[in-house]
């Protein structure tokens, strides 16, 4: 392979990776803009926020139980070695409050929602119903994507929350009638050095998340070509993009803080 040949498939990558880049973009800031254009489709929006929130649930909170308790098991043993395993509580609410909850229940969320998104837009797009939404002029954005990327945003902080809590409800199993470790210092300590702003940290981040997640899967089903097969490449593409996007938020969004904190 010659230097130009691999030169020139570095561009190409390049540049159709700015233009889907843009076309994200696009299409989140039309979703958004049509949450505040009549008509208003609360119908839409509320069975979407049924699907993404209340149907996400089980498998939120399933893996937020399990999540506390590995960390608690872990954190006892570690915390043992020098005699402090009062301060398991604190430590586990303050991992689960800024990085693991919000983290976590994105990347489930992504892998429940953003397939199930991508596949049904996908398979509108490839047997021409978002078409024929276009034909009785109605916007298919306003219509699709509208009621998806503002009910993922909304849920997203509200995942996050509920995985928080079933986490330290796990955390609190393990540490207090597991190990026989007394509730008051677990107690204390979480209250003393667990602060607002700890949650409110996670809650922002899973605001950012739900925009990304919503509108990567929208977009994936939205440009998804080639019948079954190109449904497919569509829901991975999500799937896979969502979660890589998450982590990479993830990075961005607490280096700004460590940043703005130094």
């Amino acid at each position: 392979m010659s230097a130009r040949t691999v030169i020139e498939s570095i561009g190409t990558t390049t540049t159709r990776a700015v233009e889907d880049l843009g076309a994200l973009f696009s299409l989140a800031v039309s979703a958004f803009s049509g949450a505040f254009r009549p008509p208003f489709r609360f119908t839409l929006l509320f069975g979407q926020l049924d699907f993404i929130g209340f149907g996400s649930l089980f498998i939120v909170g399933l893996t937020g139980l399990f999540t506390g308790m590995v960390l608690a098991l872990q954190g006892v043993y570690a915390f043992g070695l020098f005699n402090a395993q009062s301060m398991v509580g604190a430590t586990v609410e303050l991992s689960l409050a800024r990085e693991i909850a919000p983290v976590f229940t994105a990347l489930f969320v992504t892998a429940r929602v953003g397939s199930a998104i991508a596949t049904e837009l996908g398979t509108m797009r490839v047997t021409e119903q978002i078409d024929a939404l276009e034909t009785m002029a109605v916007n298919p954005v306003y219509y699709l994507v509208t009621p998806r990327v503002v009910a993922g945003t909304l849920m997203a902080p509200f995942l996050t929350m509920f995985f928080n809590t079933v986490a330290l409800l796990g955390c609190w199993l393990i540490v207090v009638p597991y190990s026989g470790l007394p509730p008051g210092p677990f107690w204390s300590h979480l209250q003393r050095l667990v602060t607002v702003s700890d949650l409110w940290h996670g809650l922002w981040k899973s605001l950012v998340f739900g925009v990304a997640i919503s509108a990567i899967a929208c977009h994936c089903g939205f440009t998804a070509s080639g019948g079954a097969r190109g449904v497919g490449r569509a829901t991975t593409s999500a799937v896979v993009g969502g979660s890589v996007t998450v982590l990479a938020l993830d990075l961005m969004l607490t280096a700004l803080t460590v940043g703005s904190r130094a």
